[in-house]
């Protein structure tokens, strides 16, 4: 029998596509990379997703689990053809357990779902990534997504509990437990999460959920010279005693694309901080805002605006929410996802500069600035072979940078394809050769995912 029409056999035929018309939306991700799927398969249980990757598995066939499609690394494209299983139609919130602290859902319940119903209980899943209205918790699972909340929530990985897992055998594994705490055996939830597919299909989560705080103020500062900026940011996350619950910048390219593309009104200047402060009394709140802001003050800003009303708060907010929109708007872009120790996050700032100017190309600089992780926004001509080479040396430039500030090639958008040629950049080759024999003992065909995150074997 053709391999495809087992898989029909499996789904059914509403559930399966290998027509063209089908396939070409599913040959890309958010980032730049382009490869056409064999066929699609929409399961609707873990049993169903068993039995397509056994037989997978028995043909050599490539599985590409896929949640939104809004990787940035090229995390869901398939590189050497094969199936895309789209877990869309898994979408359901299986339990939830207030008294207990977690919620146990489906990998294509997408993030804002999972959220608005958790706050009928006052509860929230912190990890919340700019693309939460259509990204879904397998792939924030997958990629160990985080979000604006990160430097004093955390990602992703920090609220897994307990996965369940198609691994490339077929067989279903259940990992970790319902307890905040679970020290029995291996973390295999932990190696899973941030796994982008390379390891199994994810077929349910159980995540830590947290009460959410009561209160929350905002403030927004500009700044005009960078370091000033930089300084603010480190003096914050390390001299104040208190960690905000949010800390991002915007750069000079990033707020002047935001004020001509909209209508939103604030100073020129060099950087803008965004910053917020949460809990559960008013005094709180404002008690760590003002220590914040004593420092902003020490390090001369142009002018500080806070804000308590939640209105007031979505409209500072506001430029922060679009600058990816409105630098797509200028020309072709990159998103790349840089991360440095918070002490070095100046020299990052900086130095992004002076790629820029090195090569001529312009580089909008946004993101979160509390942990470390910034988001250069690469701006050139898609159809210019000249632009589109000197794209590439600025990122292989930006690499090279925050590995030589001690930091990552990503905080939270994955390796996938576009950064797996700078694995060797971060990690020793015995590191790699561990990494590889992980995904060689579990998965020795290399179905899951192949090609992804330098893990050629």
């Amino acid at each position: 029998m053709n391999t495809m029409h087992e898989f029909i056999d499996i789904v059914g035929e509403d559930n399966f596509s290998d027509k063209i018309e089908d396939r070409i939306p599913y040959s890309y991700d958010a980032s730049i990379n382009v490869y056409r799927p064999d066929a699609l398969i929409w399961p609707e249980t873990a049993e169903q997703i068993s039995q397509i990757v056994t037989i997978a598995n028995q043909k050599g066939v490539p599985i590409i689990p896929r949640g939104a499609g809004t990787s940035l690394s090229g995390g869901v494209i398939a590189i050497e053809g094969g199936i895309v299983i789209d877990v869309s139609k898994m979408d359901k919130i299986i339990e939830i357990k207030i008294e207990d602290r977690y919620a146990t859902v489906q990998p294509g319940v997408i993030c804002d779902n999972l959220n608005k119903e958790l706050s009928r209980y006052n509860f929230i899943f912190p990890p919340d990534p700019a693309s939460s209205s259509v990204a879904t918790i397998g792939g924030n699972v997958a990629t160990n997504a985080g979000g604006i909340k990160g430097a004093k929530y955390g990602t992703t990985r920090d609220y897994v509990l307990g996965l369940e897992v198609v691994i490339p055998t077929g067989e279903i594994m259940h990992t970790g437990a319902h307890t905040m705490k679970c020290v029995s055996g291996y973390d295999l939830p932990k190696l899973f999460t941030g796994s982008e597919g390379t390891l199994g299909v994810i077929t349910e989560v159980t995540l830590k959920i947290n009460p959410i705080p009561l209160h929350a103020m905002t403030a927004m500062a500009t700044f005009g010279c960078l370091e000033d900026a930089g300084h603010a940011i480190s003096e914050t996350m390390t001299k104040s005693n208190l960690i905000p619950s949010v800390m991002e910048i915007l750069d000079k390219v990033t707020l002047t694309s935001i004020r001509e593309n909209t209508s939103l009104e604030f100073p020129e200047c060099e950087a803008m901080l965004l910053t917020e402060t949460d809990g559960y009394t008013w005094q709180e709140v404002e008690a760590q805002m003002m220590v914040i802001l004593e420092i902003f003050k020490k390090n001369n800003p142009l002018a500080i605006k806070t804000a308590k009303e939640e209105k007031e708060r979505m409209e500072l907010w506001e430029a922060r929410k679009t600058a990816y929109a409105t630098l797509s708007r200028i020309s072709s872009g990159v998103l790349d996802d840089v991360t440095v120790p918070i002490s070095k996050i100046t020299d990052l700032l900086t130095g992004i500069q002076e790629i820029s100017q090195r090569h001529g190309l312009v580089i909008g600089t946004y993101g979160h600035a509390g942990d470390g992780n910034l988001h250069p926004q690469i701006l050139y001509d898609s159809y210019n072979p000249e632009q589109v080479k000197k794209m590439e040396m600025v990122e292989s430039d930006l690499f090279h940078l925050a590995i030589s500030l001690k930091g990552t090639l990503t905080g939270e958008h994955g390796i996938g394809l576009s950064k797996a040629d700078y694995m060797g950049l971060e990690h020793d080759k015995v590191e790699i050769e561990v990494m590889k024999k992980i995904k060689k003992a579990l998965d020795p065909n290399n179905i899951m995912n192949p090609g992804k995150m330098a893990l050629h074997f």
